[in-house]
């Protein structure tokens, strides 16, 4: 199988020169192995995703040099692909409704009983499973997969991913000791959306046949969670390479309200794509 990598931004602000790193290491791994370059534009969230984003993330790409194949998938038109997954995981009794809001999950981690400061793991504080065994009847609850059982669903598999990137190179095993208590229960589908950046990414990455997610190592332990979900809908798992982020002057990483940073602004002062890789170490 040809190499395949991807970049799948969200049109919800800027591209900034994180993205300009991600998106050309992630090209030129592609173009250096014969391989293909695709777009992918994750825009689930509709509440912050806006069209003149989205079209600027083609204008920014387009003007640093990549070219991707027509057309390019985008997350907003796959929601019964989500829904189906879904239903594939409930079938198998690893779902579970969750009312709780963050105010909940905060105050039950700091309940006098619990004796124990706050655990937390890719998606933030991990949920204490308040609304693990209950029955939910509310249909604008959240979706949670409930770790613990998936891990006794999957028995004695060995989950694992292959790891190219600087600092986890080789093979990463994943244990059921570390989904229950470095993972928890992560929510695989929003009230507000139907479906989750984990649940939808998995899939994603799937439809499209990537075989090298190339990604920022900001979201290395989210990889664990995207391998039980590949194992569970039995999906292929690709090989990862978690790259260095691009950080500011003070050592903070970009987010796209750093307009200072912005691939635009840096267009708009007379800057050449050669500039820009130059100033991300490409």
């Amino acid at each position: 199988m040809n190499l395949t990598t991807r970049f799948a931004p969200s049109p919800t602000g800027p591209l900034h020169l994180g993205h300009a790193y991600s998106a050309l290491l992630a090209y030129d791994m592609a173009k250096a192995a014969g391989g293909q370059f695709l777009l992918r534009i994750e825009d689930i969230d509709q509440s912050r995703a806006r069209p003149e984003w989205e079209a600027q993330i083609y204008d920014d790409l387009h003007w640093l040099g990549l070219e991707w194949p027509e057309p390019v998938m985008r997350q907003s038109g796959r929601m019964a692909v989500y829904q189906q997954a879904l239903a594939q995981i409930k079938a198998k009794g690893l779902l579970y409704r969750c009312t709780c809001n963050r105010r909940d999950i905060e105050a039950a981690i700091a309940a006098p009983q619990e004796g124990a400061p706050a655990a937390y793991g890719p998606d933030g504080v991990i949920y204490p499973g308040t609304c693990r065994k209950l029955d939910r009847p509310d249909k604008d609850a959240a979706l949670r997969l409930d770790t613990g059982e998936a891990s006794l669903y999957l028995g004695a598999l060995e989950l694992s991913f292959i790891e190219t990137g600087p600092v986890h190179t080789g093979q990463q095993t994943i244990t059921p000791h570390e989904l229950i208590h470095s993972v928890g229960d992560i929510v695989l589908a929003r009230r507000d959306m139907g479906t989750s950046y984990h649940l939808s990414v998995v899939l994603d990455d799937a439809a499209q046949g990537i075989t090298d997610v190339i990604r920022g190592e900001d979201l290395f332990e989210a990889t664990k969670i995207h391998v039980l979900l590949q194992t569970l809908l039995d999906l292929p798992t690709p090989t990862y390479h978690h790259h260095a982020l691009i950080r500011d002057d003070a050592g903070k990483r970009l987010a796209k309200r750093d307009d200072a940073r912005a691939i635009a602004k840096y267009r708009a002062d007379g800057a050449t794509p050669a500039d820009i890789r130059k100033m991300i170490g490409l």
